[in-house]
């Protein structure tokens, strides 16, 4: 005779994972393997995380938008594509008595 179906609240696995917990984590909660987790709520643990990146990414537009300098140099180089400028320079002659082993 076949095990009962574990009765698992379909709202707390998407709550949790739009917490980032693994399905590990979502399987220990519920008591159950993570297969169980895996391959009955595919498009909910899909549809959770989406929600859990789209609150932070909320958030953190909303620290750029007061001001937040880090975040709005991090927003800047992820979105717009912007970066650090680096000077290198070449065909200089290094300082006397520089040893290129030392580096």
């Amino acid at each position: 005779m076949p095990r009962p179906k574990l009765i698992i609240n379909e709202t707390e696995v998407e709550k949790l994972s739009s917490y980032g917990c693994t399905n590990i984590e979502i399987a220990s909660f519920f008591d159950c393997d993570e297969s169980t987790i895996r391959k009955r709520f595919p498009d909910i643990l899909t549809k959770g995380r989406d929600k859990g990146k789209i609150k932070l990414r909320k958030l953190q537009w909303s620290s750029a938008e007061k001001g937040n300098i880090t975040m709005l140099i991090w927003l800047g180089k992820q979105i717009l594509g912007q970066k650090e400028k680096q000077d290198i320079r070449l065909n200089e002659e290094l300082p006397i008595g520089f040893d290129l082993e030392e580096i």
